[in-house]
């Protein structure tokens, strides 16, 4: 598996295991959110701190996440980013409506 995922009592962490979040990883992604969600989980954050790439697919899987996380009154963290992860993010001005961190340890702050 590309994902690695974590839950707490609180949140769920998936870290990315992948140097590219793409059209190959974004499905089976969005499909683990959606199963994380039916499950009653509302606090998500995805580390890409391994992702050097992203590319459209994996930029819908992000927005699957924050949807589904808004829509059940939760929250969704985005940390870990690289800098061409975080420039796709800035130009596609996903940095206005998503929540994101430094490090892992901030997101997880939030949360607590």
């Amino acid at each position: 598996m590309s994902f690695q995922i974590e839950n707490t009592s609180g949140y769920s962490v998936i870290k990315v295991k992948a140097e590219k979040l793409d059209s190959n990883l974004a499905p089976a992604l969005k499909s683990e959110l959606v199963v994380l969600n039916t499950d009653g989980v509302k606090n998500i954050i995805i580390d890409l701190s391994e992702a050097r790439y992203c590319d459209s697919s994996g930029l819908s899987a992000i927005l699957v996440a924050n949807r589904l996380c808004k829509n059940c009154e939760g929250s969704f963290v985005l940390t870990g980013l690289q800098e061409p992860v975080k420039k796709l993010i800035v130009i596609s001005q996903l940095d206005s409506i998503l929540v994101i961190t430094a490090s892992l340890d901030e997101a997880i702050n939030k949360f607590n």
